[in-house]
């Protein structure tokens, strides 16, 4: 996709922080790093999101993921990590080519907060027997 700035990276439009490479898959450091070692990794092939990635692809790029997750936590000392894949604008994608943040993590304190609640309206039972429809 000629207007996709991850493309551009991969075709090294655009300088970016690479950190691997392979013929499938790159990862490179987050231009705005949440915390220290902040990593996207994409395929190389475009997808715009995890409805659209192939398998293959999708397989080749959390390999990566898991291999660069363990490097980052060691090298950089993180005492855990999240691992982010947004979908859609509603999830918060705002670049639209599939890719995976790992974003070690060093205490309670940085720059990433996630808090999960809950909605006591809604009913797990009710849930699960729409999906089984």
């Amino acid at each position: 996709m000629e207007d996709c700035i991850f493309c551009k990276i991969i075709n090294n439009e655009i300088p970016s922080y690479k950190i691997y490479e392979d013929d499938d898959v790159l990862a490179f450091l987050d231009i705005s790093q949440v915390t220290k070692g902040h990593t996207l990794v994409i395929p190389k092939k475009h997808a715009k999101n995890l409805y659209e990635i192939a398998s293959e692809d999708l397989i080749k790029v959390h390999q990566v993921v898991q291999e660069l997750t363990c490097e980052l936590t060691e090298k950089f000392n993180a005492q855990g990590v999240n691992i982010i894949n947004n979908n859609h604008e509603a999830a918060g994608q705002t670049v639209f080519h599939y890719h995976v943040h790992i974003i070690p993590r060093y205490d309670e304190n940085d720059q990433l907060t996630l808090k999960f609640g809950s909605d006591s309206k809604i009913d797990p039972q009710l849930v699960f027997n729409e999906f089984n429809k």
